[in-house]
């Protein structure tokens, strides 16, 4: 998954307490949901596996509002300004594709998950259900681990190291719980192929315990994202890499008017500057000086 707090400098969608208090509980949102979604694949060992689906339902619910939250705060980053991706492919290619995938990815699984409740509520009266449903079980986690691989191979080259150990400790744990998941879903698949079976029945145990392997997998990753948020909200964007060629320069003419043209340090620097340049200018000019310039 892509998170908010990622290795740009011009990462700006709001006022600097507002998009922290957004960032935090954007990843305590998610973390919660992998919460679920491990209570949810528990549950099916229980009397009652149908509340295990609807505990998955929720934690797919969850994660796809994060997901899209994410996705809303990257281009609000940049201003919704969709010519900036021509400039840097990054910003198309990772920070709008990835969040996308994961979505439908999430969608899919979430679709799938659903259609396997209603076959088991309406006694299996619906037999189509199940074959969408099985591999939308796999389409899903396939696309999961397709935006996974495409953000963890992501490697910001200007960003400071410790940001980008960082950005690592989150991808990693997600890629393997992805690829858990994936497995699982193929694994289901071919065990379920020349086997009559219908509702709950179509969920094995080496999809369970896999996907309860993925789950805790994705709380690790979970874990180590808040612990990259609250990190890098600390920095105040000093070790963080800019927009490459003219999407730095597009992006900061776009906010005119809306966020400051310089930092901090670059106004000190400059008012430092204009009291040497006021204080030469005040400095009166000895009389001699002014002969002998003549001369």
């Amino acid at each position: 998954m892509v998170k908010l707090a990622s290795a740009r400098e011009s990462r700006t969608y709001g006022p600097r307490l507002a998009q922290s208090r957004a960032e935090y509980m954007n990843a305590g949102l998610y973390l919660f949901s992998t919460i679920v979604l491990i209570c949810g694949f528990a549950a099916e060992f229980s009397r009652e596996p149908r509340s295990g689906l609807v505990l998955m339902l929720i934690a797919l619910g969850l994660i796809i509002l994060v997901n899209i939250h994410d996705l809303l705060a990257h281009l609000a980053g940049i201003d919704y300004r969709f010519t900036l991706m021509g400039f840097d492919p990054q910003l198309a290619l990772v920070e709008f594709s990835v969040p996308l995938v994961q979505i439908l990815g999430s969608l899919l699984l979430f679709l799938g998950i659903l259609f396997l409740f209603i076959q088991a509520e309406k006694g299996y009266g619906f037999f189509k259900l199940e074959r969408h449903a099985l591999g939308m079980l796999v389409a899903g986690p396939v696309l999961w681990v397709v935006g996974s691989i495409h953000n963890s191979c992501q490697i910001y080259e200007r960003a400071d190291a410790h940001v980008q150990i960082l950005q690592q400790s989150v991808h990693i744990p997600f890629l393997i719980g992805s690829v858990l998941f994936m497995v699982g879903a193929i694994l289901n698949g071919r065990e379920q192929t020349g086997v009559i079976h219908h509702g709950l029945q179509l969920l094995g145990k080496r999809w369970v315990w896999l996907g309860i392997c993925g789950s805790v997998m994705f709380m690790i990753g979970g874990l180590t994202n808040v612990v990259k948020v609250f990190k890098m909200r600390q920095m105040n964007g000093i070790r963080l890499e800019k927009l490459r060629g003219g999407a730095q320069n597009g992006l900061i003419e776009g906010r005119e008017g809306q966020v400051p043209l310089i930092s901090d340090d670059d106004l000190r620097r400059k008012m430092e500057v204009d009291e040497v340049k006021a204080a030469t200018a005040a400095t009166p000019t000895p009389y001699k000086d002014v002969l002998l310039a003549r001369t």
